[in-house]
């Protein structure tokens, strides 16, 4: 399995997106600001992921997910979420 995932920054309450193959090990990785991208931007929080059978099905996905109907999905499918 695959995974996409979505961070919300809780410093500036921005969402990165990204797949791995281990969620876990990637998340600690983003905790521990191992990620280039992320480590400016902990604390981190897990807010969505979605599996995937394979890495072209994660890839393809995480491109959804930043384009702006990507987004939108998101806000929708969070939005209890994400207003409290």
């Amino acid at each position: 399995m695959y995974y996409t995932y979505i961070l919300r920054s809780e410093k500036d309450n921005k969402n990165y997106v990204g797949y791995t193959k281990n969620l876990k090990l990637r998340f600690e990785e983003h905790q521990k600001g191992k990620v280039e991208s992320t480590k400016d931007r902990r604390p981190l929080k897990l807010i969505y992921y979605e599996a995937c059978l394979n890495q072209q099905d994660a890839t393809h996905r995480e491109k959804y997910l930043k384009t702006y109907h990507g987004k939108m999905f998101l806000k929708n499918r969070l939005k209890s979420y994400l207003t409290g």
